[in-house]
């Protein structure tokens, strides 16, 4: 059996149980991984899946590595073979197996336990911020906000992307900046059972707000116009991102939308040593391994990624240091990312 799959056979959560059911009817499987885009037009990797011996069982997978593809009369042998105990100590994952096994060993010694192992969900919580439904309409830019007159107690300034992220913090610079650019970055956050001034009355009443009280979201709620689980997070961590994946802390008191995860410190950890932790090598590794390829060159963190993901202080050797940054390199390039180092 052969078949040209997603490279999402590598990482996602329905790869396991499908590899699973394949090791348990077949006595040998291959998996070719193909760096390069097998169709040059679309934005999905794509993977080679090879299974024969029908009716016996596999002790694992070969995963065969190449840099692009090339018609062949038989399916490519070698490669590395992967146990399945080994496989599923890696979540499943066939992608960390794209890195040499010394990477992978000093990862794994890493997650031995001890204060150097702490993982993100160990210390905070991680979750995406609200849902509007109607974000045109509850996001205000400052200058409409105020021809509005709309009270600022019913305002509350919010990170709406990723992509809005400072390196390191939201602060008031931050802000203020945003206000200066006039960016629609205050959220019309009105509280359940508060009373409504008639500035926001008239806004609710409006055409705009007509139309978004039709939305699904907003016509599901009561009152629609109360926007849930509006939080104020310690920081804001993007879950997509290019290279790095950004930390900031939340100076500035801001709220966020479901396209930013919300990071809420439990008291293990000051946001100081978090930060200092998440600019260590070995927390970029742990990026590359615990989250995903997206496609486009971007990586992904779901919240359940996120919270795997281990914030070492671990001091490296010069000879460790140059395995882990040729570990990330080795991951990015699968995914089509150039190295920021």
């Amino acid at each position: 059996m052969a078949f040209v799959v997603p490279a999402e056979i590598g990482h996602a959560p329905y790869a396991k149980p499908l590899l699973e059911f394949l090791a348990n009817h077949f006595g040998r499987i291959s998996v070719v991984a193909v760096r390069r885009k097998l169709f040059a037009d679309l934005s999905e990797d794509c993977w080679l899946l090879y299974a024969e011996d029908h009716g016996s069982k596999a002790q694992g997978f070969n995963l065969i590595s190449i840099e692009s593809f090339a018609p062949t009369a038989q399916p490519p042998r070698g490669g590395a073979f992967i146990s399945l105990a080994e496989w599923r100590t890696w979540n499943g994952r066939l992608r960390p197996f794209l890195t040499p096994s010394t990477v992978r060993s000093i990862y794994s010694d890493l997650g031995q336990g001890g204060a150097e192992a702490v993982r993100l969900g160990d210390i905070a919580k991680v979750g995406i911020g609200y849902v509007t439904g109607a974000n045109t309409f509850f996001h205000l830019r400052p200058s409409r906000a105020h021809s509005l007159g709309i009270p600022r107690a019913f305002l509350q300034p919010t990170v709406r992307a990723g992509k809005d992220l400072p390196k390191n913090a939201v602060n008031h610079a931050t802000l203020q900046r945003w206000y200066r650019q006039d960016e629609p970055i205050l959220l019309l956050r009105i509280p359940k059972g508060g009373n409504l001034t008639p500035a926001v009355r008239g806004y609710l009443d409006s055409a705009a707000g007509q139309s978004a009280r039709d939305t699904y979201k907003c016509r599901t709620r009561d009152p629609w116009y109360v926007v849930p689980h509006v939080s104020i997070p310690h920081a804001f961590l993007a879950y997509m991102s290019g290279q790095a994946v950004g930390l900031a802390a939340n100076h500035a008191k801001c709220a966020c939308t479901n396209s930013v995860h919300a990071i809420h410190l439990t008291g293990e950890m000051p946001m100081s040593v978090l930060k200092k932790r998440w600019a260590s090598p070995l927390t970029r590794l742990s990026c590359e391994f615990e989250g995903h390829p997206l496609g486009g060159g971007m990586l992904k963190l779901e919240p359940t990624e996120a919270k795997r993901v281990v914030l070492s202080d671990r001091f490296l050797s010069r000879a460790d240091a140059e395995i882990v940054r040729a570990g990330i390199d080795r991951l990015r390039s699968w995914r089509h990312c150039e190295s920021d180092a």
